[in-house]
């Protein structure tokens, strides 16, 4: 029998369910059936079956794509959590009125949109690098972005400049959250800042990693706008990221069905992925 708290809780519940459903679960079917024909985005596509997923594991740029955001996950991943701990451990010392300065420098990158983003700093390695090697004859700020290499390391920059802020308030919730009494009863023992940071905040921030990882995987492997407004994925599709390649697919070849498999297959890999990682430090929380 429903009472009066259940029908207002489903009551109040209804409309994001319904949101869920209409923006993902219905695209999400719609898109696995579409996945297994011909649509072109036109004309209604036959069913051809697995013919689509089995071409794409065959597609050399979709491998290389998936490499590519691999390389640039793990690398994006790990510096963006180690500047973003460091940081939050900054601001979360006595700074005075410092501290809310600094917190919202720190934080602003993450307000600019991806595409705007991606034309200052595609300004800044092409224009103000080229100012700076022909003041200083270095040739290391030549030519940046014209090279997989600088290419791969520019898109990490940006990515890194624009997420470290955001992940350093979560750490700074966390580390504020850390109780005084066991941090004042460290320091009275003899340990110095770098035990106590070591020993004892690093294991009560696990689950604060958890979080982190989680967000910053998930935005590194479906990064688009800052690889457009960058590189555009030059050169020759060297820096090419796996979602620039299904969209390039899709709307730029009129491969809609083939480009929804890359789609799903993609989709999959970033599931088992976010598991594998959500489990492993949920572990990594219950040991600490």
């Amino acid at each position: 029998m429903l009472t009066n708290r259940s029908k207002s809780f489903w009551l109040l519940l209804t409309p994001a369910l319904i949101g869920l459903i209409v923006v993902l679960f219905i695209p999400l079917i719609t898109g696995g059936y579409y996945s297994l024909t011909d649509w072109n985005g036109n004309t209604v596509g036959s069913f051809i079956g697995l013919e689509n997923y089995l071409r794409a594991f065959k597609d050399k740029a979709f491998i290389d794509s998936l490499l590519f955001t691999a390389k640039f996950s793990i690398y994006s991943v790990l510096l963006i959590n180690i500047i973003a701990l460091l940081l939050a451990t900054l601001v979360t010392q006595k700074l005075g009125k410092w501290t809310t300065l600094f917190r919202t420098i720190f934080f602003m990158p993450n307000l600019i949109g991806g595409i705007i983003l991606g034309f200052i700093w595609q300004f800044i390695f092409n224009k103000a690098f080229e100012s700076i090697a022909e003041v200083t004859g270095l040739t290391f700020f030549e030519g940046w972005l014209n090279t997989p290499e600088t290419g791969f390391w520019g898109l990490v920059i940006l990515f890194v400049w624009q997420m470290s802020g955001y992940m350093m308030l979560i750490y700074i919730s966390f580390l504020n959250n850390i109780p005084e009494e066991i941090l004042e009863a460290a320091d009275m023992d003899g340990a110095n800042p770098f035990q106590i940071f070591f020993r004892i905040k690093l294991p009560m921030l696990m689950p604060a990693f958890t979080v982190t990882l989680f967000l910053t995987l998930s935005n590194a492997f479906k990064i688009y706008d800052q690889n457009l407004a960058l590189t555009q994925g030059g050169p020759y599709n060297s820096t090419q990221m796996a979602a620039m390649n299904i969209y390039n697919e899709a709307f730029s070849m009129r491969k809609m069905g083939y480009a929804q498999s890359k789609a799903v297959i993609f989709l999959v890999i970033i599931v088992i992925i976010s598991i594998v990682q959500i489990s492993m430090t949920r572990r990594k929380e219950i040991s600490a």
